[in-house]
This record gives C-alpha cells, structure tokens and sequence, in this order.
C-alpha cells in the first residue's frame, strides 16, 4: 500500500505542478508552441471526459462528473486497500493519481487543463495531460500485467 500512496502522490504532484506552470509560465498569454514535428504545447480546456465527450451537456455537467469522478478515484482507493499485489496497486494508483489530478481540476476549473498536442501530419490526437497519461498507461498495463506474469511462470515451469 505504501507504494501505492507514493504513486498517486507523485503523480498528482506531477499532474498539478505541470499544469501550474503551463497556465502561468507558458500559455499566459495562451499560443500554440511547436516542439518538434509531432507535438505541440497547446491550452485547452476540456469541460466533458475523455475526448471531450459531453462536454455540451449543460450548466450541471461539471459538477455530475466531478461526483462520478470522484466515486471512481474512491473506488479505485477500496480497490488498492483490497488488492494483494503490490504490482496491480500501483498500476491502479497510477490510475488514482491521474483521477485526483483531474478531480483538482473540474473543482478549481470547472474543466480539466489539457495541453500536450501529438499529431501525425493533419492528425491531432485530443489534447492530454499527464494525469490522462498515468490514467492511461496504468489501465493498459493493470490489463496486460496478468498475461505478462503468466507468460513468465510458464516459461519458468
């Protein structure tokens, strides 16, 4: 567990002071800033979920998904607390952190603050942040983890 509180922690710390420092240092006044041929620093403010999805969905949206949001990140604590490895409670933390981050957000902001930019020629993915990253990379590896170990113990047999 005590990895699993020092993942969501770092994670949360990474998530907030990045977009802290985009919004005062880097997007003030707000611009579009090439990195190289893929990516951008961009500011976006994203009011639904993922992809923006609902994002049009009224006054009381913000405040019914930061419930949702919230209902989820405490599910995902029970879950870490439950589970007996220590492998799947930081992937699930990563997932924790990156839900804190963005809860912080939806109740500072009424949005969450997006800003990496990855495209390929005309092709923008949605804008992200590193709490949709951590969110990301934890659920890809918490489903491909148990193969990966299986893999492992059979070839050890």
């Amino acid at each position: 567990m005590k990895k699993a509180l020092i993942t969501i922690i770092t994670v949360f710390v990474l998530d907030q002071l990045s977009k802290w420092y985009i919004l005062e240092h880097v997007m003030n006044p707000p611009k579009v800033l090439r990195i190289n041929d893929f990516l951008n620093i961009v500011l976006a403010w994203n009011r639904g979920v993922s992809f923006s999805m609902f994002a049009n969905g009224g006054e009381f949206t913000p405040h019914i998904l930061t419930i949702i949001t919230v209902v989820i990140f405490c599910g995902l604590i029970y879950w870490i607390r439950k589970e007996k490895s220590q492998a799947n409670q930081v992937l699930l933390a990563l997932i924790a952190g990156g839900a804190l981050g963005n809860i912080v957000d939806r109740i500072r902001f009424k949005a969450v603050v997006d800003f990496i930019d990855f495209y390929i020629y005309d092709y923008h993915w949605p804008a992200f942040n590193i709490a949709d990253s951590a969110i990301c990379v934890g659920a890809i590896l918490f489903m491909v983890y148990p193969y990966l170990t299986n893999k492992k113990e059979k070839e050890s047999k």
